[in-house]
């Protein structure tokens, strides 16, 4: 493989962080106004891809953690479903009850505590007031979207749709999780 130069290089790092071409040559010191053609350009660089790759395999094997294994976490977030939080009667549920899907899109849990007076000679109640922020789905079903449409041979700013041989996102879940 041929040597990068130091921009090219930068620019390989940088993309890394977000994979974003765009906003990497700006981090790499390329001119801002042509950002966008020079990333387009530096992707289509093949020593440049191969640095990306090799960069990528790299972290993977460091992590051990699979593009697979985070499709299947973006997919957790972002077909999460709020009705999971509560049983059947409306209750909510204690956090160790909830199912790894639900948990995974449950971004954070803020219990206030309120102290209710009680009547004349009788001890005060407690009441908790839970608040819960999921995950905002749209991120990761973007970056769902994104990869399918890489996937494809397609960029999915494009807008455009296609099925991977007629199979539904949630086949193609299942079988990612059937191959574990």
């Amino acid at each position: 493989m041929a040597k990068l130069k130091a921009k090219q290089s930068r620019f390989v790092d940088e993309y890394l962080v977000d994979l974003n071409a765009t906003q990497a040559a700006i981090r790499a010191d390329y001119s801002e106004k042509t950002a966008y053609s020079q990333g387009q350009r530096l992707l289509k660089n093949v020593e440049i891809q191969s640095a990306i790759q090799e960069r990528m395999n790299g972290r993977s094997n460091r992590t051990q953690i699979t593009a697979d294994e985070v499709v299947v976490q973006l997919a957790r977030m972002g077909m999460s479903d709020v009705r999971k939080l509560f049983t059947p009667d409306g209750r909510l549920k204690a956090v160790h009850d909830l199912d790894d899907d639900t948990a995974a899109a449950v971004q954070s849990i803020e219990v206030v505590t309120k102290m209710i007076p009680g009547h004349e000679g009788e001890e005060p109640e407690v009441e908790y007031l839970h608040k819960i922020k999921m995950i905002d789905k749209i991120r990761p079903l973007e970056l769902i979207g994104k990869h399918m449409g890489k996937q494809l041979g397609q960029w999915a700013e494009k807008h455009e749709h296609e099925h991977n041989a007629g199979k539904s996102l949630s086949d193609l879940l299942n079988e990612v999780r059937s191959e574990r």
